[in-house]
C-alpha cells in the first residue's frame, strides 16, 4: 500500500529536480528551470520500503513549456552501486532523511513498472494513501517480469526518451517517454497513459510507459 504522509520535505522535490533536470539529456529548458508539479501516480513497493512516485513536471524556463516525466524512488538508505541516479536528499518530516533516486535505475521501480504492464499491478493515487487511481490506464500484455529481488538494468538516456533493458530477464526494453505530448509510434505493444495538466489547466493524456517488443 502507498502511504502518502502530509508533511514536509526539505528541499522539496521540485527544488531538488530544479537542480537535477539540466544535467539530464532530454532536458531543453532554460539554465534554471521553472517547474510546477503538473500529475502523476504512485506504484507500491510490495515489501514496504521504498516509495515509488511517476512526478509530472511542467518547465516555463525555455522557449515554450515542456512537460517531463520524471519518476523518483524514495529510500531510507542509498542505494547500491547508484551514485550516478542520485537527485539528492530530503528530510522528510515524519521518516527521516530520504534518498531521492531517478527510477529508471532502481530494480524495485523496474519490477514494478513491469508488472502494471502486465496487469499485475495497480496504479495508486498520487495523494491519497491506499486510493487506486482509475485516471490511469492501462494496455497490458504478456511480459515476463523480473523475480524480487533482481538487479541491474542496461539504461539510455536519448534526446526524448529512457530505454530501460532489465539484465539477465526476458523483460523486453521499456521506453519512458520524457517529454510527454510527442508523436508516438504505431506500433506500441504495451503502454500505461495517463493525464496530466498545463499551467493554465488544460488537461492532455498521453503515454508514459511503454514497450515496442511483441
Amino acid at each position: 500500500m502507498a502511504i502518502v504522509h502530509r508533511t514536509t520535505m526539505v528541499p522539496g522535490k521540485l527544488e531538488l529536480l530544479a537542480a537535477w533536470l539540466p544535467t539530464r539529456a532530454w532536458y531543453t529548458g532554460g539554465a534554471q528551470p521553472q517547474l510546477a508539479k503538473a500529475g502523476g501516480f504512485r506504484l507500491d513497493d510490495p515489501a514496504g520500503a521504498v516509495g515509488i512516485e511517476v512526478m509530472v513536471v511542467s518547465d516555463s524556463s525555455g522557449a515554450r513549456p515542456v512537460t517531463y516525466l520524471v519518476p523518483m524512488t524514495y529510500r531510507g538508505e542509498p542505494l547500491p552501486d547508484a551514485a550516478d541516479a542520485l537527485i539528492g536528499t530530503s528530510e522528510h518530516g515524519v521518516l527521516g532523511t530520504r534518498w531521492l533516486y531517478d527510477a529508471t535505475h532502481d530494480p524495485v521501480f523496474v519490477e514494478q513498472v513491469v508488472r502494471l504492464l502486465a496487469a499485475q499491478a495497480q496504479p495508486q493515487a498520487q495523494s491519497e494513501s491506499d486510493t487506486p487511481d482509475p485516471t490511469v490506464t492501462v494496455r497490458a500484455a504478456e511480459i515476463p517480469f523480473p523475480a524480487a529481488g533482481f538487479s541491474g538494468s542496461s539504461v539510455l538516456d536519448a534526446a526524448r526518451w529512457t530505454d530501460i533493458a532489465p539484465a539477465g530477464t526476458e523483460v523486453p526494453v521499456l521506453r519512458l517517454h520524457r517529454i510527454l505530448g510527442d508523436e508516438l509510434p504505431a506500433d506500441l505493444y504495451a503502454w500505461v497513459e495517463a493525464p496530466w495538466s498545463s499551467p493554465d489547466g488544460e488537461i492532455s493524456r498521453g503515454v508514459f510507459v511503454s514497450t515496442q517488443a511483441g
